[in-house]
């Protein structure tokens, strides 16, 4: 007998204790069962409210997440409809961050009435020490700008800050673009409402769609043309104009040609000198050598076909840019002046001033350059200036008068007396003719207007003291902005007015150069560049960088 069958066991002996073991499991679940139940009788109310409540907190913050939501039933077990409890203002609420005015559907919603009271922002926090408060705005002097009457003295603190509020919203407005009503706004205004007084910055015109923008490469936003502020100028210095080639001797003369990129420099060594100004280079262009003529003043015609120069001679000569040829003319027919060296060209190129002796005014043509007529001052003759076309000239001298002369009819068609002046030294018209400037060897500068010169007002608009020697040279900028008064008995003694407020430009001359001996000075045509010529036989160029274009 092996060892196995010697330990087996009977099989209804194994069967006989498993139906045991079954038994005795069954009957501890049984006992388990019956505890949890009856333990549980007192905790089930408990527990079914606990489920309630976080349903109710997840319905809350996530919305229905068990259930689909139906309308006039609540969550509770009695049926309670919650459509007869609660109020509609607990159940919707009115968006109104995004626009004041009422939907479709909010219209049509039976809202409780709100008053206009209700809708308005109340502060969080009021002082109720403001309504006892006052404050002395008469006392301060930068709160003296808040009073509504002169003799207002003591204002309530909340009507203090109501003021201190309205000061600020008037300097600082608000953005018109941000408004809902801008667009209309912008569509409805005109080409001459957009002008821009502030030299602020405006999208170019033309444009009606992206494709347009794309297809071209100009500016997309443009500054327009705009009133030049007062106090300081803006300016950098350049290259000198002449830098190429400067003059041995002190330099008479400045102008530029209309195209601005031509500028003629001539003085007492007897060259005249042309010059492409860049701002950077400066090329030379030509120089012209007189023999027998120190060059006093050259100037273009308006026209830009011809320079005249002159000097201290009988005669004077003519270049002509477009066939490149000198002309001599003189002296003229009738006359003995020994000096043609101050003129003035009309500016429709048609007649040239000269400045005679005793008083007398010398008519020369410039198609023919023959003497074509003259007129009589009761002084002797200094400065010259044609207005209003070429049709009217002005003139003064030693009797301390200005006159106005008709040219049409070659007769004086006013005479006045120009205030405080003994010797007038210099006469410059602007640009539109509607003011001129009057230098005298004093110093002093007035401003007139010429309409009411002409009426019999002798008060000038603005008297200016800022040159303590003789006025010798005065120019006006393209648009009479500005005004340029210079000595040539001082260093450095050239001022720049501002016209429309009649006041110098404080940073000007420039503090840290000097200026030698300024003898002329002229403005690029549009407004961009400015030359000075000093003794020295240099040409100063400088930037001015309120005008965009030379």
């Amino acid at each position: 007998m092996s060892l196995i069958s010697q330990n087996a066991r009977p099989k209804n002996e194994a069967k006989r204790e498993d139906d045991i073991k079954e038994k005795e499991a069954e009957d501890v679940d049984a006992l388990k069962v019956k505890k949890r139940k009856r333990g549980g009788k007192g905790q089930q109310p408990l527990a079914m409210e606990q489920v309630r409540e976080m349903k109710k907190l997840e319905n809350f913050l996530f919305g229905s997440l068990y259930s689909s939501l139906e309308f006039g039933k609540g969550d509770n077990d009695d049926g309670v409809q919650a459509g007869t409890t609660a109020k509609a203002s607990d159940l919707f609420f009115t968006d109104r961050s995004a626009d004041t005015v009422l939907s479709v559907y909010q219209e049509d919603a039976d809202f409780p009435d709100e008053s206009d009271d209700a809708l308005q922002r109340k502060p969080v926090w009021v002082d109720e020490e403001e309504e006892k408060t006052t404050v002395n705005i008469a006392k301060v002097n930068r709160l003296r700008k808040l009073r509504k009457e002169e003799d207002e003295n003591l204002i309530s603190a909340f009507e203090y800050v109501s003021r201190l509020r309205a000061q600020y919203v008037k300097l600082n407005p608000g953005t018109d673009w941000a408004q809902l009503d801008s667009r209309s706004k912008l569509d409805g205004s005109s080409d001459d409402e957009l002008t821009d007084e502030e030299n602020e910055a405006v999208v170019s015109r033309g444009y009606e769609n992206v494709d347009d923008i794309l297809r071209t490469n100009e500016d997309l936003v443009v500054k327009s043309s705009s009133k030049l502020l007062p106090g300081h100028i803006e300016y950098s210095r350049l290259v000198d104009a002449n830098i190429q080639d400067p003059a041995n001797g002190p330099i008479n003369s400045v102008q530029f040609h209309r195209n601005a990129q031509l500028l003629l420099a001539a003085g007492l060594d007897r060259k005249l000198r042309f010059f492409q100004i860049d701002g950077k280079r400066n090329t030379k262009i030509q120089s012209l050598f007189l023999e027998d003529c120190p060059i006093r003043k050259a100037s273009f015609l308006p026209d830009g076909s011809q320079v005249i120069l002159s000097g201290r001679r009988k005669f004077f000569y003519s270049f002509d840019l477009v066939k490149a040829t000198v002309e001599k003319i003189g002296p003229l027919a009738g006359r003995e002046e020994k000096s043609l060296e101050v003129f003035e060209v009309s500016s429709d190129s048609q007649l040239i001033a000269f400045v005679g002796n005793e008083g007398y005014i010398l008519l020369v043509s410039t198609k023919t350059k023959q003497l074509v007529g003259t007129l009589k001052m009761n002084g002797t003759i200094r400065s010259l200036a044609f207005a209003e076309d070429g049709q009217k000239l002005l003139s003064a001298g030693g009797d301390g008068q200005v006159y106005h002369w008709d040219l049409r009819t070659r007769t004086c068609i006013h005479k006045g007396v120009d205030e405080g002046c003994i010797n007038s030294t210099a006469l410059c018209t602007s640009p539109g003719g509607t003011h001129f400037a009057a230098g005298s060897d004093s110093g002093i500068v007035n401003i007139y207007n010429r309409e009411e010169f002409l009426g019999g007002k002798r008060k000038p608009i603005k008297t200016i003291e800022n040159l303590t020697t003789k006025v010798d040279f005065m120019r006006y900028n393209h648009d009479s902005q500005i005004l340029a008064i210079c000595s040539t008995m001082k260093k450095s003694s050239l001022k720049l007015i501002h016209i429309p407020s009649y006041t110098v430009f404080s940073n000007w001359p420039p503090s840290n150069t000097s200026l030698h001996y300024p003898r002329c000075i002229d403005f690029s045509p549009g407004g961009g560049f400015m030359a000075v010529g000093n003794a020295s036989g240099k040409v100063l160029l400088y930037k001015l960088h309120h005008y965009q274009h030379a």
